[in-house]
């Protein structure tokens, strides 16, 4: 056998079932050893989408998605799905063709040292300069990648070393040994959560890539602890728990400030810098902080922690639950938050008004959704108000990119996820500039057979930056264009297209569009207004103290 089909054979071994892609001269190896394979190729319209659908299947399998390209201009495009996945905490293997080894020292058509290219947006990446390294270097790759913190591994292949006879076998997977807390640690966390006052939990992604959901829920309860949660740790806690304090992560001052305000004891679980900067919610780096997570805290002077439990999560806060003696009764104010922030919820709830408000649409979006359906939110406003307003029973059920936000990446995210769970419903939330941006992958989505719901948030324009432009400057500039027909351009391509011109028609668009056996496009008109309402709101919101 060759090079390349040594490659695949790892592959297989690692337990991979996509290879997101597009087919290119120097990857023709590869594409031959897949085509023999157990392995499925997706034919991706543009490398970034096969960068995102790898990206959203680790998210949801913690296996890492795969990815492939071609030299030169196919690899940089798929470097911004490649850079998600790395700052989101995705484990993901993108696998790039390259110039025969023969031709680097020289000028040569399309090539570029990727190696060096994909260093700032990779856990580790590596060039495949002799068949002999093949087997070690997937398996290293794909440990790397899905180690804690998961992220990104960059594999390049140089063609002439593809096609070059290779020995050997696929190397065994090591079992993922659990590595637990310190006992000191965990007497030190016990004794601060049960002398504080007011404590507050506040729960990052890092607690949903541990399945410490369950863990999270029983410390709350037992202990009687509010619970936020940051945009990427929704279903943490379910959203109907009486201490739930639902999302934090605004830019602006929200309720839940309020409860950062009072506390005397912050218990970050899972939580990642990344998500929800501490200078946010700790800006004189007061608070203090028990830090519970997989890795140690990162280095920030809003975020010192005064104990570090470092090990398996839901380990960590059973032993913690074991040793407190905490009888204290959650902050009656931050029980009233609960109450002020469920009320701003269901403030719309029978608004009719047209264009339909945003807090309208995740309302209705929400009641339409089960508790294990999947909503994959695009960047842009309407992530903010996903954010904000749709709420989760269970984790992975929405998800947000909020380490490097990039758009673009809910069209091959519902592809993505749609492959993993085919029995749930799955909607992209995606507001109209980041439709454009990969709205190609709705052709995948057809020939693949994976039928959801694209859900377009329609204001002609980049609703987040005007938003930014008229908060801080009091007007907007270079945000504004037109859209084609996204009825007919569905239509176009096979889909269904719907258009919203009432909002009594959302629901029945929204469940109609939800059983059909192709890819359904909902073209729905947003007021936008609402977004300056929002920062008003927040320069009132006053706290007691």
């Amino acid at each position: 056998m060759n090079t390349a089909e040594l490659l695949i054979q790892c592959l297989e071994n690692e337990g991979v079932q996509y290879v997101f892609g597009l087919p290119g001269e120097e990857n023709l190896h590869i594409l031959e050893a897949i085509r023999k394979s157990r392995i499925q190729f997706v034919t991706t319209r543009h490398e970034q989408g096969a960068a995102f659908m790898a990206d959203v299947y680790g998210r949801l399998t913690g296996k890492a998605g795969v990815c492939l390209s071609t030299l030169g201009p196919g690899a940089t495009n798929l470097m911004t799905g490649v850079a998600d996945a790395n700052l989101d905490g995705a484990p993901l293997v993108a696998i790039t063709g390259q110039v025969g080894t023969d031709r680097m020292h020289i000028e040569s058509h399309q090539y570029l040292d990727l190696v060096a290219m994909f260093a700032t947006v990779t856990k580790w990446n590596v060039r495949l300069v002799r068949p002999s390294i093949v087997t070690e270097v997937v398996r290293k790759g794909f440990k790397i990648a899905q180690k804690e913190k998961p992220g990104a591994v960059h594999i390049d292949l140089p063609e002439n070393i593809a096609a070059m006879e290779a020995k050997g076998k696929p190397l065994k997977r090591d079992k993922k040994e659990k590595n637990y807390a310190s006992y000191e640690s965990l007497n030190e966390a016990a004794a601060a959560i049960s002398h504080a006052k007011n404590p507050l939990i506040l729960v990052g992604n890092g607690a949903i890539r541990s399945d410490a959901s369950s863990a999270v829920t029983e410390l709350a309860t037992r202990l009687n602890i509010p619970v936020a949660n940051t945009f990427m740790g929704k279903g943490a806690i379910p959203y109907t728990h009486p201490l739930a304090l639902w999302s934090v992560g605004l830019q602006d001052r929200d309720y839940i400030s309020c409860g950062f305000d009072r506390t005397d004891l912050v218990i970050a679980i899972g939580y990642d810098l990344i998500e929800y900067g501490p200078k946010k919610w700790n800006p004189d780096g007061t608070i203090p902080i028990v830090h519970i997570g997989a890795t140690p805290a990162e280095i920030d002077s809003s975020y010192i922690p005064t104990v570090e439990v470092v090990g398996d999560i839901s380990d960590s806060l059973t032993e913690i639950l074991r040793r407190c003696d905490r009888q204290g009764k959650p902050d009656p104010y931050a029980i009233g938050l609960r109450s002020e922030i469920r009320s701003d919820y269901e403030e719309y709830i029978n608004d009719e008004s047209f264009p339909i408000k945003p807090q309208k649409l995740i309302y209705d979006l929400r009641q339409v959704m089960g508790p294990d359906d999947i909503t994959i939110s695009d960047v842009g406003a309407h992530k903010m108000w996903i954010a904000r307003h749709y709420h989760c029973d269970r984790p992975n059920t929405c998800l947000i990119s909020n380490g490097f936000a990039a758009m673009g990446f809910s069209i091959p995210g519902a592809i993505a996820a749609k492959l993993v769970y085919p029995e749930r419903k799955v909607v992209a939330a995606t507001g109209d500039g980041g439709f454009m941006m990969n709205c190609q992958e709705l052709e995948t989505a057809l020939r693949m057979g994976t039928p959801f719901v694209t859900l377009i948030f329609n204001d002609g324009g980049y609703g987040l930056i005007e938003w930014k432009q008229k908060h801080q400057f009091g007007d907007a500039s270079f945000v504004h264009f037109g859209n084609p027909d996204f009825v007919k351009m569905a239509e176009s391509m096979g889909l269904k297209g719907y258009r919203i011109e009432k909002t009594s028609d959302l629901v029945p668009i929204l469940e109609e569009a939800l059983v059909q056996e192709v890819p359904a496009v909902i073209d729905c008109p947003i007021d936008y207004r609402e977004n300056l309402f929002l920062s008003e709101k927040a320069q009132n919101i006053h706290c007691q103290t």
